[in-house]
């Protein structure tokens, strides 16, 4: 492995985010609101399962199956924006992914069958995919180097954001065109179409990455040219980051679907609101993504930062999927965003970290979508449990506790990466 430069600096004394420029806060907003409404027109259709369901009498395998489908596209759509935003800059293939995901969760609401709405959610995964590999390279590489765990942790939080948005639009905007056809869940769809807006201000506002472009001077320079970058991680000094990566984040996100995917469908069989639990479970996600983000730019660093936080989000399974009792279960769906959810806070800097400035977007943007393939079929997973006769507590618990084990497991197995710089000369990790 390549001699990875640390950051020698001092750190600023003060507030955090004095450090950071206007032009390094465009960068995130643009970024985060992809995200964001990214995040919203993926999990509003979680709310909508049993209706769909309905409309065309599906089993809940196929239910969970909308998940997955999206999930395996985002691999698509990661690799595929990655290679571009290293090729020809981030802000592009971020702007282009925002308005592809927007138009195909429209059309989802057209849908006449459901094949048709398999197939569109299908290739909604592919603009997914490439927000992520696009826009988290785009603000990491403006930040700072010791604020880079801060804003990771900022930037991951704002998927939850997003969940708590759709929770939010199902509680007080679903029942006015909830009209007891399938009106309701097309309308949840249709106002997917939003986030195309965004791309005005990122277009506007948001300037390209100043590492990229050093990396590019430093090619016009030498009159070189670099080979495609999705390439460069089957080459022998990248090929034991890229499947690590890949596998760690499958862990992680099949994690994250065990606890977020089938929720709503648990409270619906409580007989429980779903807002207020969502509401705990989304605020503790976003606090804890933000907490173990900055925790993580401390002595604990990226890996000790995140195994806390899943050793106590696995603790605190039984107060979420096991309790009857409201008081617990609000505090354990708080507890199990905060740390089962929030450890996903150091996600975005470790990957970027993990790979040189050459392969950066497509290597973060590759393990964070071969991540997604490999934990896609959670969803269906934990439909099939249930099938089979498996409760849906006992089914989340299992894939939770599973999946969590095998997070800390790949973490330690790796690298730690807190206070690496990025430099647009490196070729290796």
């Amino acid at each position: 492995m390549a001699h990875v430069a640390l950051d020698p600096s001092p750190r600023p004394q003060g507030a955090w985010y004095r450090d950071v420029t206007p032009t390094q806060w465009k960068a995130f907003i643009g970024a985060y609101m992809g995200w964001v409404l990214d995040g919203f027109d993926f999990t509003i259709v979680t709310f909508l399962l049993v209706d769909i369901q309905r409309s065309f009498t599906v089993d809940k395998a196929l239910a969970g199956a909308l998940g997955t489908i999206t999930l395996i596209f985002r691999v698509a759509g990661g690799i595929g924006a990655g290679t571009a935003a290293d090729r020809w800059g981030r802000k592009g293939p971020l702007m282009f992914s925002i308005l592809w995901y927007s138009l195909f969760s429209f059309l989802g609401g057209f849908s006449t069958s459901y094949g048709m709405l398999f197939a569109i959610r299908a290739l909604f995964g592919i603009g997914m995919g490439g927000v992520w590999a696009a826009g988290m390279p785009l603000t990491l590489e403006h930040w700072p180097a010791h604020l880079r765990g801060t804003a990771s942790g900022m930037m991951q939080s704002g998927y939850s954001m997003g969940f708590l948005l759709s929770s939010l639009v199902f509680e007080f905007v679903y029942p006015h065109v909830n009209s007891g056809t399938d009106l309701g869940w097309r309308v949840m769809l249709w106002i997917g179409i939003l986030p195309a807006f965004l791309v005005f201000f990122i277009m506007k506002g948001v300037k390209e990455s100043p590492v990229w472009l050093e990396r590019r001077r430093h090619l016009q320079a030498h009159n070189e040219r670099d080979s495609l970058s999705l390439v460069r991680l089957f080459n022998a000094n990248l090929v034991w980051t890229t499947v690590h990566t890949s596998i760690l984040m499958g862990a992680f996100l099949f994690m994250y679907h065990s606890i977020t995917y089938w929720y709503p469908t648990l409270l619906t069989q409580m007989h429980r609101q779903t807002l207020p639990f969502l509401a705990a479970l989304n605020v503790g996600a976003i606090l804890g993504a933000i907490a173990f983000g900055r925790l993580s730019e401390g002595a604990l660093g990226r890996r000790g930062s995140a195994t806390i936080a899943t050793l106590v989000g696995i603790a605190a399974i039984p107060l979420y999927v096991f309790t009857q009792n409201g008081a617990l279960l609000a505090v354990g769906a708080f507890a199990m965003g905060f740390f089962g959810a929030g450890n996903f806070g150091i996600v975005p800097g470790y990957l970027t970290e993990r790979f040189p400035t050459v392969a950066r977007a497509v290597g973060a943007g590759f393990a964070y979508h071969v991540g997604a393939g490999l934990g896609s079929f959670t969803p269906t997973l934990v439909g099939m449990l249930q099938d089979r006769g498996l409760p849906l507590p006992t089914a989340m618990a299992a894939c939770i506790a599973g999946s969590g084990a095998l997070v800390i497991l790949m973490l330690w197995l790796g690298p730690e990466t807190r206070g690496r710089r990025f430099h647009a000369h490196d070729e290796t990790a």
